[in-house]
């Protein structure tokens, strides 16, 4: 079909034949002049929209290959995160257009899959951006077991056949095989202080890991308020109505089905233990001699058979399962860098609600987000009617002050340095449930100049007063100060104190440690050492040797399994460097 009009009109017949040959001639040089123009203004419009082309395909196409030779164009694609960034309104993250980039950052190395729902966790996607680079990377068999895991929960978790079937062996009267489907279980059931609570949680996954069972935590409400599902496309908590959730608070150190009690008793043996749907493990602070059995070789061959194991602890006990025989070699592929166990679990299992990512990110961005450095200084008192120490004060200002943390207070009359370009601003993240060493610490530092003329900025996110586990606001603040210490640069934390080692192991920190005042008249000399690595201290451990079954000192069995800094009869992961 031909695209003009006035060379249709001339195609019909009778026009032609009502024109004279005179008027043919002037209408075909008009068409002619006519034809001319349009040619010239489709190659206007064609100079004008294919260099518009071009450079739309050079931005798009080239983006990649531009970008390594311009280094501000690097920088200009860091993802930024402004302030108050909510579920409803995301509109505030500046991505990357080649997601590669934020992705390799966002899963941790390999640590973490992707899939989920941006918008139900934030902190999954966002947290690396508020913290630098991790010195520790996760092992190639860590990841592989972790997926393995992933695919096993997804087959044996709540609302699956197999899980249904599992669960009918603990109901009265019920039969069935007592390993459906290849499925095992271990729960933990809800017990202590938030901080014990997450280090527990940590233990029993890696003893999931090592067992091939599934983990379920017993926390209801309270505990996905706190924690976003670490699991992609199932869950990790134990369903309200659970066969065995009304004799929880029953289970105790001499119920019948009792690990430790029926050792004690003599009533489990290998031919006893296949009939048992259930045992309940004791593996808190106050466990006893059979209770630790667990950790014994002979003990695990008899526990890998029964379906269902429910454990209250309240210890990080790691350290203990690298020195079972039949766990040594898997654990150590795991983890090549013995000290990175929390690390690694805890911030693979452990990622904050929005509600308290929001917490985090306000704090941050307000107070912590323009400063040079940030120093974390969480302070611990367990004698919380004693108030403020004056020897603990000192000992905190002996410290930061000695570790070359904070400066020195500027006397009177002294001369110093001209202000210059290279004073810093140093912002002091302190946490406390009072406000007495705060106040000691800002009032000080905003009287007085430093002697390198820093700037010193002293926070505290709150102050409860006292420690009050069961309240869920109480919680949320916990855990979003627990999370702030861990993106600091540096850290000093409480000897003793699970808050302080959720902390440091979340942050790959090796934190300063504040001993434990012996006495409330002398100041500890040294104030503080080094964490020999970023995993947290085991506080009751056994000291029990299940072949000779006499005891021993499991601290010095193997090099990378010592005595705490803070804790002399405690065990610790360290690397073997």
């Amino acid at each position: 079909m031909d695209l003009y009009r006035s060379r249709r009109r001339l195609s019909i017949p009778k026009a032609i034949d009502t024109q004279t040959e005179e008027q043919l001639g002037v209408q075909e040089k008009r068409f002619r002049l006519f034809g001319v123009m349009r040619i010239t203004e489709i190659l206007a419009y064609f100079m004008v929209i294919v260099p518009v082309l071009l450079v739309i395909m050079v931005i798009f196409l080239g983006h990649d290959s531009y970008d390594q030779g311009n280094g501000f164009a690097k920088a200009s694609r860091i993802i930024q995160i402004k302030p108050n960034v909510t579920s409803e309104d995301d509109s505030s993250l500046q991505t990357d257009q080649n997601p590669k980039d934020s992705v390799d950052l966002s899963l941790l190395g390999g640590l973490l899959v992707p899939g989920f729902n941006k918008d139900t966790c934030l902190s999954r996607y966002q947290s690396h951006l508020y913290r630098k680079a991790a010195p520790y990377k996760p092992s190639s068999y860590l990841i592989s077991k972790l997926r393995a895991y992933e695919e096993l929960h997804k087959r044996c978790g709540p609302g699956t056949r197999p899980y249904t079937n599992a669960e009918r062996l603990l109901k009265p009267k019920q039969t069935g095989d007592p390993e459906p489907d290849g499925c095992k279980y271990v729960v933990w059931m809800e017990f202590s202080g938030l901080g014990n609570r997450i280090i527990s949680i940590a233990s029993a996954f890696l003893y999931a890991l090592l067992t091939d069972r599934v983990l379920l935590v017993e926390g209801g409400e309270q505990f996905s308020d706190l924690f976003c599902e670490p699991f992609l496309d199932t869950t990790w908590l134990l369903p309200k109505d659970f066969a065995l959730t009304n004799q929880f608070s029953g289970f105790a150190q001499h119920s019948p089905r009792c690990h430790g009690e029926m050792l004690k008793r003599k009533l489990i043996n290998g031919s006893s233990v296949s009939s048992l749907s259930y045992l309940y493990l004791h593996l808190a602070h106050d466990y006893n001699d059979q209770d630790k059995m667990f950790f014994c070789e002979e003990d695990q061959s008899l526990l890998k058979n029964v379906p269902w194991l429910i454990m209250r602890t309240n210890n990080f006990f790691a350290p203990s399962l690298f020195l079972i025989p039949s766990f040594e070699e898997e654990v150590g592929m795991m983890f090549p860098e013995k000290g990175t166990v929390f690390h690694h679990l805890g911030r693979y299992l452990f990622h904050p609600s929005n509600h308290v990512w929001g917490l985090v990110t306000r704090y941050y961005e307000a107070y912590l987000a323009k400063a040079d450095e940030r120093i974390g200084l969480q302070i611990r008192v367990f004698d919380e009617k004693s108030g403020v120490s004056p020897q603990v004060t000192k000992q905190i200002l002996s410290c930061v002050q000695i570790e070359e943390m904070l400066p020195k207070l500027s006397k009177p009359g002294e001369q110093h340095k001209q202000p210059s370009e290279e004073f810093k601003l140093k912002a002091v993240l302190v946490t406390s449930l009072t406000t007495g060493y705060y106040e000691i610490l800002k009032t000080m530092y905003w009287e007085n100049p430093t002697v390198t003329r820093d700037v010193i900025g002293i926070h505290q996110p709150s102050h409860e007063g006292h420690q009050q586990t069961e309240k869920l606001m109480h919680n949320r603040k916990a855990w979003a100060e627990m999370y702030l210490l861990s993106l600091t640069d540096k850290l000093v934390i409480s000897a003793w104190s699970t808050f302080g080692y959720v902390a440091q192991g979340l942050g790959g920190l090796r934190a300063w440690i504040l001993y434990k005042q012996e006495n409330q008249t002398n100041v500890m000399n040294p104030p503080c050492g080094r964490a020999m690595s970023p995993d947290p201290c085991f506080h009751a451990p056994p000291y029990y040797d299940c072949k000779t079954k006499k005891g021993i000192d499991t601290g010095s069995v193997v090099p990378h399994v010592r005595h705490c800094e803070d804790i002399s009869w405690g065990l610790k992961l360290v690397d073997n460097s």
